[in-house]
């Protein structure tokens, strides 16, 4: 029997600290995730949104529409999907197309309790094939007579082209009353029987519909094109007339995704379609013969949930300022005005009750994937906690960006399978890290044997000028929450100026609007911690080896080091890497991704790396890097050249900060007194 999960010692508080996750499993009352208890609700099963899941039910309970905005592999479709479990079947309906004797370019359109449309098609249909059957006695008894005469004629006049052009006009009539007398191409039954629109059973759940992507036709509806439109060979229109996933999701859930895809017009057309609850069929090309065809409206009351990130309500900014795309403004207040907007999580607080959560998540992932991947032990659930914490990129918090967790838990069901295991091992999970690794990691493992292979960059000795700076691949820009470091080595050179009105700052690399912004800071940095006038210099900065371009700021410790470095003429330690953005001031700044950036300076055998000391409680290493790298928190650029530079003018150097900076954290050698 299956069982929630528990501990021994009952449940540990958020106040509470937690012991490390491999000691922290020992305590639950479980051997493999198969005793792992899945709730049956869709609701239940959604991981670390409880504040979505309790809007996402009062909405479905007072038919109000929803947007849900965050980043990809949260949990939207799934929140989605979850309203329809508390939705009222009782109120499903059918939707019929009839035939409009006064114009039969306006079909008519009704509505039928559910289960009802097919058993009046299916009468309309018996009644029209007994017509049909009547219709086609007497053609035969017309034909007959026509054959019979000719053969007559023929034996009594010898004549027997008579005979032969009897049959002829036989057939030829036979034709011709098909096509006219019984309705054209599509017969008597096409023509008088109504078209199933809509079908339900009778209690049926009400419609889940996906509608992410959709063109106009598939999401409002369309007429299709009839090649014969005359001489009595066309298709009736309202056999013609196909509904959309407005429609489709009638007293259901009509979820679409990156709604700021739809362009403008679908999306008035979807406003519409909510506030009046109805919305007429027409024909999407104005080519096609189905634009000459307009349905009566047909029932569109459905609940929106509308799902994206902020670029999709706001428009994504180009380079010149336009923006483009985003959420038309009248749909947003609708929803707004008539429902819920629900920024959703993508990390949860590490807590007792939040890890059970994500073991459970290990349960559900197996169940969906139809048992066709083995449980996970104690052990490789715990190596499944502990990459939910270093996704998260915090330390204190577990990743819910569970869609991706979920291809991990997938490719290391699939190792085990494959190993002929019983149960997925916590070697099967590490192992498919390797495997599973992102697009970004990959190009970034390649980037670096590349540069090891070239000696684009030094990890042992000193250089004036060049410092090893650390950068990120992927992340939410990749629409990813794992990202990969690279280290991005960076020279500077100082000589005079070539104009005597002003040096100037030249960044070489390909840079974005935020790194060269970045550049510019640091020069009004350097003047204040050197001293020097640097207008009467040109500083060149070289980022080595960036072809595809850099962007961010995180670079600008960096990017004062090396300018520092080169104008002072002290060598940097090459041993060392760095990573930080700078305020002005001079202060040290938070920057992302420092957890993967570490890891990539341990990689390529860097001993030591700073970091903003903001960001201490983001770094969360993977075990096997924890011993190899040492890392150095800063507050000030005082700091980040305190550690990274080396030689005889360094004091000197740092004694003239001292005297230039009003910074009384800025450190000094031990051997030398404070100054006042």
């Amino acid at each position: 029997m299956k069982e929630k999960c528990s501990t021994d010692n009952g449940p540990v508080s958020k106040e509470e600290t937690l012991p490390p996750v491999n000691e922290w499993i020992n305590q639950i009352n479980i051997k493999t995730s198969e005793d792992i208890e899945v709730p049956d609700l869709l609701a239940d099963q959604v991981i670390g949104q409880d504040e979505a899941v309790s809007v996402v039910k009062k909405a479905a309970k007072q038919h109000r529409h929803v947007m849900l905005i965050g980043p990809p592999g949260t949990g939207k479709s799934m929140l989605a999907q979850a309203m329809v479990d508390f939705l009222p079947s009782s109120d499903m309906e059918d939707a019929l197309c009839f035939p409009n004797e006064d114009d039969e370019n306006n079909p008519k359109i009704r509505t039928v309790p559910a289960g009802k449309g097919k058993d009046i098609v299916d009468a309309h249909r018996r009644e029209a094939s007994k017509r049909n059957q009547a219709k086609s006695q007497g053609l035969m008894i017309i034909l007959a007579l026509v054959v019979g005469a000719a053969v007559l004629i023929s034996i009594f006049t010898g004549n027997y082209l008579i005979m032969f052009f009897g049959i002829i006009a036989a057939a030829m009539l036979m034709i011709a009353m098909r096509a006219t007398a019984m309705g054209g191409m599509g017969g008597d039954t096409d023509k008088d029987v109504p078209k199933l629109l809509i079908g339900h059973k009778h209690g049926e759940k009400p419609p889940f519909v996906d509608a992410t992507g959709s063109q106009a036709g598939s999401l409002l509806g369309d007429v299709k094109h009839d090649p014969f439109q005359s001489g009595g060979l066309e298709t009736p229109s309202h056999q013609r007339v196909e509904v959309g996933a407005i429609h489709e999701a009638h007293k259901g859930v009509l979820f679409i995704d990156e709604i700021n895809m739809l362009k403008m017009s679908s999306q008035q057309s979807l406003l519409t379609a909510m506030q009046e609850r109805k919305f007429s069929i027409t024909g999407q090309s104005e080519r096609s013969s189905g634009a000459m065809v307009k349905s009566e409206p047909v029932p569109t009351d459905f609940i929106l949930v509308a799902a994206g990130n902020l670029d999709s309500i706001y428009g994504a900014r180009d380079n010149s300022g336009a923006v483009h795309g985003g959420m038309h403004p009248a749909l947003r207040s609708r929803v707004r005005g008539y429902g819920y907007e629900v920024y959703v999580n993508d990390t949860m607080d590490d807590t007792h009750e939040n890890r059970l959560k994500l073991l459970r998540f290990i349960a559900q992932e197996i169940d969906k994937d139809k048992k066709k991947i083995p449980h996970f032990t104690k052990k490789a659930m715990a190596e499944i906690l502990r990459e939910a914490q270093r996704r998260a990129n915090k330390r204190g918090e577990l990743t819910l960006r569970l869609r991706e967790l979920g291809g991990l838990i997938g490719v290391s069901g699939d190792l085990a399978s494959e190993r002929k295991h019983e149960l997925a091992f916590d070697n099967d999970v590490v192992d498919a890290k390797n495997i599973a690794r992102s697009l970004e990691q990959q190009v970034a493992d390649r980037y670096i044997k590349k540069r090891k292979e070239y000696s684009t960059y030094q990890t042992k000795g000193s250089v004036v000028g060049v410092v090893n700076g650390l950068a990120a691949l992927g992340g939410d820009q990749a629409g990813i929450s794992e990202y990969s470091g690279i280290l991005l080595p960076i020279a500077a050179e100082v000589t005079p100026a070539h104009s005597r009105d002003e040096g100037k700052i030249v960044a070489t690399g390909k840079l974005g609007e935020i790194a060269k912004e970045a550049v510019q800071n640091v020069s009004a940095l350097i003047k204040k911690y050197t001293g020097e006038d640097i207008s009467r210099y040109d500083v060149h900065i070289q980022f080595i080896g960036t072809q595809e371009g850099v962007e961010g700021d995180s670079a600008s410790i960096s990017v004062a080091t090396a300018v520092i470095s080169a104008l002072e003429g002290i060598p940097i330690d090459q041993n060392i890497a760095m990573t930080g953005s700078l305020s002005v001031r001079g202060q040290v700044l938070p920057v992302g991704a420092v957890t993967a950036k570490i890891e990539a300076a341990a990689e390529i055998g860097i001993k030591r790396v700073i970091i903003p000391k903001t960001n201490m409680k983001d770094v969360v290493l993977e075990k096997r890097y924890e011993n190899q790298i040492e890392i150095i928190p800063v507050d000030n650029l005082g700091e980040v050249l305190d550690n990274a530079l080396i030689g005889e003018n360094k004091k000197k150097l740092l004694e003239k900060l001292a005297s230039l900076l009003e910074i009384k954290s800025i450190p000094i050698p031990a051997d030398q007194p404070t100054p006042h």
